[in-house]
């Protein structure tokens, strides 16, 4: 290898994450990024310690982070981050496939912390880009309006909608109002029939949900089409009507699959014959590779910067 070629190699992004996303692999692959080094363990207090073991002095750098269960992993990503910078990371970019701390975006009782913005804050500080898939925009219009640094959102519903084209026979569900917009388009693209449910929330483990007439549907297959899964009581209770119109084969396709509480194993036994989601979220549902849709926007900040030619 001469000393032009070592250069280039140099510069060549390093990517790394602390809990083994199953993202960093492909992404790394696509983009030519070589894998990180790190030495991380727990002091017997529970105090983290983080060593990089890769020389990255110029380096672009990517941080793959896992930030489902957000409040555990938060601390120990600051540390790596900023520890990147440290020591002469010529950009620091963080893709989170997940991105947590979207739900508070406004207050809705008197004193409730706006957790939403001091967390953008915070993590806007230790990053120079940021790179995540179906964030929960409710009242927020962008991210730009919390982040302060250039951000891409990356749509997962070309990839549900792809999957979907390969299946047969299918009626998709959509659970709320809020869902009709890219139900409408996936339905569009993948050739399946659509309805569109109402859902009344009364609390965090507490909704209904109505749909309308399906009876021409009995032969198809319903796919209740979600963004995230957390809970799972919207798509319990999906199931739960399904079932009373007298749909026997009931599926679910979604983005984001949090499951909390082990809810995917009581969606199971609530009737539901499969489970799909993408890997943003590692899950044994994992079936759609997001990769392909995260690439070019991972490519475009990296270029941008002026960094990696």
């Amino acid at each position: 290898m001469n000393d032009s070629q070592k250069k280039t190699f140099d510069h060549w992004p390093l990517i790394f994450d602390l809990v083994s996303h199953p993202l960093t692999d492909s992404l790394g692959r696509a983009i030519g990024a070589y894998p990180g080094e790190l030495d991380t363990r727990q002091f017997p207090d529970g105090e983290s310690y983080l060593r990089i073991l890769s020389d990255l002095e110029g380096r672009p750098c990517i941080v793959v982070a896992d930030l489902s269960n957000p409040d555990p992993k938060f601390l120990p990503l600051l540390f790596l981050l900023e520890t990147l910078r440290e020591l002469g990371a010529s950009q620091v970019g963080l893709i989170v496939p997940y991105l947590s701390y979207m739900r508070q975006d406004r207050r809705f009782v008197e004193g409730e912390a706006l957790t939403s913005r001091i967390f953008a804050q915070a993590l806007s500080k230790h990053i120079d880009w940021l790179v995540t898939v179906d964030p929960h925009l409710h009242r927020y219009h962008s991210l730009d309006e919390i982040y302060s640094v250039p951000n891409r959102v990356v749509q997962g519903a070309p990839a549900l909608a792809q999957w979907l084209k390969t299946q047969n026979n299918l009626l998709l569900v959509g659970p709320d109002s809020e869902s009709e917009q890219w139900v409408s388009n996936i339905a569009a693209f993948s050739q399946h029939p659509y309805v569109i449910g109402e859902k009344q929330r009364y609390g965090d483990r507490h909704v209904e949900v109505t749909l309308p007439d399906i009876e021409k549907y009995q032969e198809r297959a319903a796919v209740i089409i979600d963004d995230v899964i957390s809970s799972g009581q919207t798509i319990l209770e999906c199931i739960k009507t399904l079932r009373s119109k007298g749909i026997g084969n009931i599926q679910c396709v979604a983005i984001h699959g949090i499951f909390a509480g082990d809810s995917d194993q009581a969606l199971y036994e609530a009737g539901l014959n499969q489970l799909v989601t993408t890997n943003t979220v590692r899950h044994s549902s994992n079936a759609i590779d997001i990769t392909p849709q995260l690439i070019p926007p991972v490519i475009s900040l990296l270029k941008s910067s002026g960094l990696r030619s």
